[in-house]
């Protein structure tokens, strides 16, 4: 079952990204472990596959032992990607994607920092496979979950995400208490 960092990918490349269909941890045949959420765009022939990390309260951190592992990691999971979005989709467009919520900044000269580890996974990843990483990250992350809060007050009909129908209720209830008051 997806998280709800991973339902809120899956929505905004349902809603947003106008995917036909999404799937949420798919195990491939050919390679171990899975990837976290897969979205189809039929009509333009693009797929976007999504790697998903919601730590709160860490920020986007992975440990091996004791040892921050993000950049190994990440680098191993993209280059899984890459292999199953360039078997099954070879002639499609592909569109790679990094989301997490808070991705932390440290002072200059810091020995771990989250956002040189994302700089690096880019880079690496770019260096082996000519392939660039979309970035959904902090500020960027928050204007994604705002564009869904558009869409989910914009609707009228039952959205069947709990997520979005969270927050459908959660603006109508804001809209019907707003008109109420005056």
């Amino acid at each position: 079952m997806e998280n709800p960092g991973e339902e809120l990918v899956g929505s905004y490349l349902k809603e947003i990204l106008d995917c036909e269909f999404v799937e949420f941890n798919l195990n491939t045949r050919f390679t171990q472990g899975e990837i976290d959420v897969v979205g189809i765009n039929y009509a333009k022939k693009i797929v976007y596959v999504c790697e998903v990390a919601t730590h709160l309260e860490t920020g986007m951190q992975y440990v091996k032992g004791n040892q921050p592992d993000n950049v190994d990691r990440f680098v191993k999971k993209f280059e899984k990607n890459i292999e199953f979005a360039n078997r099954k989709f070879a002639d499609w467009q592909k569109v790679f994607m990094l989301w997490s919520p808070i991705v932390k900044k440290t002072k200059e000269g810091s020995k771990h920092d989250q956002m040189r580890d994302v700089g690096e996974i880019k880079k690496i990843i770019k260096n082996r496979f000519n392939q660039d990483i979309q970035v959904i990250v902090n500020s960027d992350y928050l204007r994604c979950i705002n564009e869904l809060r558009k869409v989910a007050k914009s609707r009228t009909d039952e959205i069947k995400s709990p997520l979005m129908r969270f927050m459908q209720i959660e603006e109508k209830l804001k809209a019907y208490l707003e008109k109420s008051r005056k």
